[in-house]
């Protein structure tokens, strides 16, 4: 049977790994901090629409109280400034007959896959579309429904083979849609469009609630990140491609769960987390406007105040829409 190893049982981690165990498959959480103890102590709390339960996972704190098994699947689930230190302890992690094993990674952006691929030779791609929430220590609420979320899945750069396809079976039968694809990036250039609007919702609160304007600042984002990936030649799916899938999926409120929830920055915020993704979602449109020669002023001015609001341990809605528009270059 294969055994799923979640590195990184935040709020992704947590729902793909509950789901996967409820569903009767292998599946090891590694965690750390009080994140880990908790889940060792006392199981992981998993909240969503239906009901909350507490499973009995198995978390460690890393590959040094693993044996390599054949049938071994990584997980990716990190934040992506946090990849290379969590990809480093998992060199040894070898086989003697199945060597390494496969990874995937379930994460923001697009600078991972080549990050791995340094690493390990079979490398897919993940583009996660799934509404959770961590902000407490072994406590994780899936808010999907009628599924947990859509992941589409493909090998890295591209292509579909047997083992991916096995991983999109089992995910269909633990509450996902696993649509397999083999222009997965496609989906995730998709998606890195889609995770510009963070950094405002982190800064300002939920982008309706701050009003017009911080509507207008995710639309001018978003426009210099089309004209970004035109310019670079990068293509990415289309809109009605993803309102197919989007119609699927549902973000329902958990019952005993936290009444507010944001996005995977505002939680880094919330959490008071030190660091936060930015860099990888904006600042991979300002990376690509600089080798291009496309201006990105939005972008840049957002990357800069949300990584200063993490450093300095800001709360999200710091910043209302009008003081963030005035902070933006004309």
């Amino acid at each position: 049977m294969t055994r799923y190893i979640i590195i990184g049982a935040g709020a992704v981690g947590g729902t793909i790994g509950a789901r996967l165990f409820e569903s009767g498959h292998d599946v090891v959480l590694v965690a750390r901090g009080m994140h880990l103890a908790a889940l060792r102590d006392r199981g992981l709390r998993f909240r969503t629409p239906e009901r909350e339960r507490t499973l009995p996972l198995p978390a460690v704190a890393g590959p040094q109280e693993l044996t390599a098994g054949p049938d071994d699947v990584l997980v990716l689930a990190t934040k992506t400034q946090h990849s290379t230190s969590a990809l480093e302890p998992w060199d040894g992690f070898v086989h003697a007959e199945a060597g390494r094993p496969p990874i995937i990674l379930a994460q923001n952006g697009v600078a991972n896959e080549p990050l791995a691929l340094r690493r390990f030779a079979r490398v897919y791609g993940m583009c996660v579309w799934l509404p959770a929430l961590h902000l407490e220590p072994g406590i994780v609420e899936a808010r999907g429904m009628p599924v947990s979320g859509i992941l589409h899945l493909g090998r890295y750069p591209a292509g579909a083979d047997e083992f991916i396809r096995g991983v999109a079976e089992d995910l269909e039968k633990s509450q996902f849609r696993a649509p397999v694809s083999a222009e997965v990036m496609r989906w995730k250039y998709a998606k890195l469009l889609g995770n510009l609007a963070n950094a405002v919702e982190a800064l300002t609160g939920p982008v309706g609630a701050a009003g017009a304007g911080a509507a207008e600042i995710v639309q001018r984002a978003r426009a210099e990140g089309a004209a970004v990936l035109e310019a670079a030649g990068i293509a990415y799916a289309s809109s009605e491609e993803q309102r197919v899938y989007r119609e699927l999926l549902h973000n329902e409120p958990v019952t005993g769960g936290a009444r507010r929830a944001g996005g995977s920055s505002w939680q880094s915020l919330a959490r008071r987390s030190g660091s936060i993704e930015a860099d990888y979602l904006n600042g991979e449109i300002v990376l690509l406007g600089r080798l291009h020669g496309v201006a990105t002023p939005v972008n840049e001015t957002l990357q800069r105040l949300v990584n200063a609001a993490a450093r300095e341990g800001r709360e999200p809605g710091s910043l209302s829409a009008v003081e963030l528009t005035g902070q933006i270059p004309a």
